[in-house]
């Protein structure tokens, strides 16, 4: 059960990352692998294309078909409805963190006393 439910976390973590990127500059999956390996998340090519695909489908992400190297590379750029999605979740992530965060720094004060 928590596997699973930390699972739907990180698949969220993950997608606000690949917006916040996107928004930044052009991405493409090597590249978005490479970056959230950095972070600690380890996605095979399996699990992190169809998050772009679903990305794009839902007009978050438009790609754009570029040849490197002779090599085809899609490069994914977040779309205005992306940049709206992370901007509210932006501030949601700020409310859940501050509250989150809040509790726990409440409870460690509270644990200090007790001591």
């Amino acid at each position: 059960m928590s596997d699973n439910l930390m699972r739907h976390f990180f698949g969220g973590f993950v997608r606000m990352h690949v917006l916040y990127h996107a928004a930044k500059e052009p991405i493409w999956g090597v590249e978005v692998m490479e970056e959230l390996g950095r972070h600690g998340y380890k996605l095979s090519p399996g699990t992190l294309y169809p998050i772009l695909h679903q990305l794009e489908s839902d007009e978050y992400l438009a790609c754009q078909a570029t040849i490197v190297e002779g090599k085809r590379r899609k490069n994914y750029r977040i779309t205005p409805a992306g940049r709206k999605l992370l901007d509210d979740a932006r501030v949601k992530l700020r409310e859940l963190v501050s509250e989150v965060l809040e509790g726990q720094d409440a409870l460690k004060a509270a644990q200090g006393k007790k001591r």
